[in-house]
């Protein structure tokens, strides 16, 4: 049975603004559990004894646990409603949280998978959220919760270790303090449970129930057909891979290169601070450009200029985290805008979204691991900059393909 949080029969009235919080919230969520490991990367490895492709999966694993969960979040989502569905990756959110900042060292890895499944349900089902509720007005309010998401990554980056160290709980407490956020967001939420699925803000009607997939002649086009859907979960991937590798290994690779600790946890900070810039820029030229293709070249070659950066003067690393951050930041603005703005209606969207985010996050997943092993097969980082590079070439090409201006439908 579809619980009414998905349907279009509205039972209840919620105020707009509390609609947003809770979006926006639950975006703050999505990758402070993330960015917390790669500056505090070296003291698990010292502390636990573990090489460093093995403490790359803290990273890699998440990414992985999305790829695998994303295609069954849409099905899930019509049974049970959007609200119901992301209280219930909250809750397992803040129980992962806790688990991995605890010993024994199983449970930092339970703890890392549960964290995995839940942020995999809070990224399908937000993108289709926000179609639902605020149709006509994707990028701005997509961009405003991605610069949430950033600015909230980039606190957890840059207090990860200070926390640490001036606590002498090392790794541990920034690795579980933020399941509180999480309790924060399902508080607010929990208002929400019993609501209707009219749009928030009153800028276009509700859509038409949910029901199953449809059948036969009338059948949409599956999506794993489709060609602008291949364009853009291509999209949706490369630039993950390129974030993750960037949150995982930036501060390593200055440390390898003679900078201290504390100013590589900076320049994570400003990597995902700039996010934030990156994000309102990008939501405020979703709304006035008729097309993203030239967004998506953009964001590529921004990237591409941080990767070059940090390959031929590392001791400057500062400007390109700066650059790295900007076209991160507008990366993840344009590819989950474009799971409502390639769609018709918001169970489409869903569906584009579990497709892009699996098979995206396999490829980030892929990403830190085999930048880390790379590393250790060479004793350099030149190789797996050069293989940046490379995807940022892809990306380039991915993001012209899947900005032109159509739906898979």
């Amino acid at each position: 049975m579809t619980r009414p949080g998905y349907s279009a029969m509205a039972t209840r009235h919620v105020p707009t603004g509390l609609v947003v919080a809770g979006i926006l919230l639950v975006a703050a969520n999505l990758r402070a559990a993330i960015t917390t490991v790669g500056p505090v990367l070296t003291g698990i490895e010292d502390d636990l004894g573990i090489t460093s492709s093995a403490a790359s999966f803290l990273v890699s694993l998440p990414l992985l646990t999305f790829a695998v969960v994303s295609p069954f979040v849409p099905r899930v989502a019509q049974r049970l409603g959007l609200e119901w569905i992301i209280a219930g990756g909250l809750v397992i959110l803040a129980a992962g949280l806790v688990l991995r900042s605890v010993p024994p060292q199983a449970l930092l890895w339970v703890g890392t998978v549960l964290i995995g499944v839940s942020i995999a349900v809070l990224n399908v089902v937000l993108p289709s959220w926000v179609k639902r509720d605020f149709p006509l007005k994707i990028g701005q309010i997509t961009g405003a919760y991605s610069a949430v998401q950033s600015a909230f990554a980039a606190v957890a980056a840059g207090i990860a270790v200070p926390v640490g160290g001036a606590t002498g709980m090392d790794w541990r407490l920034p690795l579980g303090m933020w399941a509180g956020l999480a309790l924060v967001a399902l508080g607010v939420l929990l208002p929400q449970l019993r609501r209707g699925a009219a749009p928030a803000d009153g800028s276009a009607p509700a859509a038409a129930p949910v029901s199953a997939p449809a059948t036969g002649p009338t059948a949409p086009r599956p999506l794993w057909r489709s060609a602008l859907a291949w364009q853009v979960t291509a999209f949706m991937g490369l630039q993950s891979t390129n974030f993750y590798i960037l949150v995982t290994w930036l501060a390593t690779i200055e440390t390898d290169a003679g900078i201290s600790e504390t100013a590589a946890g900076t320049h994570q900070f400003l990597l995902n601070g700039f996010g934030i810039l990156g994000s309102i820029v990008c939501s405020a030229l979703i709304a006035r450009l008729r097309d993203q293709r030239v967004l998506g070249m953009v964001v590529g070659v921004t990237l591409m200029i941080a990767t070059l950066g940090i390959l031929l003067a590392p001791g400057v690393t500062v400007i390109w985290s700066i650059f790295a951050g900007i076209g991160g930041g507008a990366g993840i603005v344009l590819a989950l805008s474009l799971f409502g703005l390639r769609t018709t209606d918001h169970t489409r969207a869903a569906s584009l979204s579990g497709m892009a985010q699996s098979v995206g996050y396999l490829l980030a997943a892929a990403g830190p691991v085999a930048v880390g092993a790379l590393h250790d097969a060479t004793d350099s980082w030149t190789p797996a900059l050069i293989v940046l590079l490379v995807i940022e070439v892809l990306l380039v090409l991915s993001g012209y393909l899947a900005g032109r201006d159509r739906t898979v439908d």
